[in-house]
């Protein structure tokens, strides 16, 4: 089975490094960018499975981040991780298409099971799209 590529977004430099240690000890594949412009040019080259996605970065927000994503590559899923969120923000990342809308600090399993689920999803969504085409 093919490995879970996810692309972490935080501008939090030792605290995404570390979340994108401890996921790849759990078999998942990351990649790190430190701030939206980051993310989005690295989407360019590399389409990951799903990305992992902090609100408040200097430059790019989160939310347009995510806007931008969805748009542009709507077989991405997208997981908010905030420290800084509001209830208001977790019902717009929702109604922008964010798969689900997490608070830090996260349990790595919490976080690793959204993960799965958003995988999940991207795969079923992707079988949904093939059955239309046909």
């Amino acid at each position: 089975m093919k490995k879970l590529k996810v692309l972490l977004v935080d501008d939090e430099e030792d605290f995404v490094k570390t979340l994108s240690e401890r996921v790849s000890m759990r078999d998942i594949e990351s990649n790190v960018a430190l701030n939206g412009e980051e993310a989005l040019s690295m989407l360019k080259g590399d389409v990951p499975d799903l990305m992992v996605l902090d609100l408040k970065m200097p430059g790019i927000d989160g939310m347009e981040v995510l806007s931008k994503v969805r748009k542009a590559y709507p077989q991405v899923q997208v997981i908010i991780l905030t420290g800084h969120g509001t209830e208001k923000d977790g019902e717009e990342a929702k109604r922008l298409g964010a798969f689900a809308y997490l608070q830090k600090p996260v349990d790595l399993d919490k976080l690793v099971r959204t993960m799965k689920a958003a995988y999940k999803k991207k795969l079923e969504d992707a079988m949904v799209a093939a059955t239309f085409a046909e």
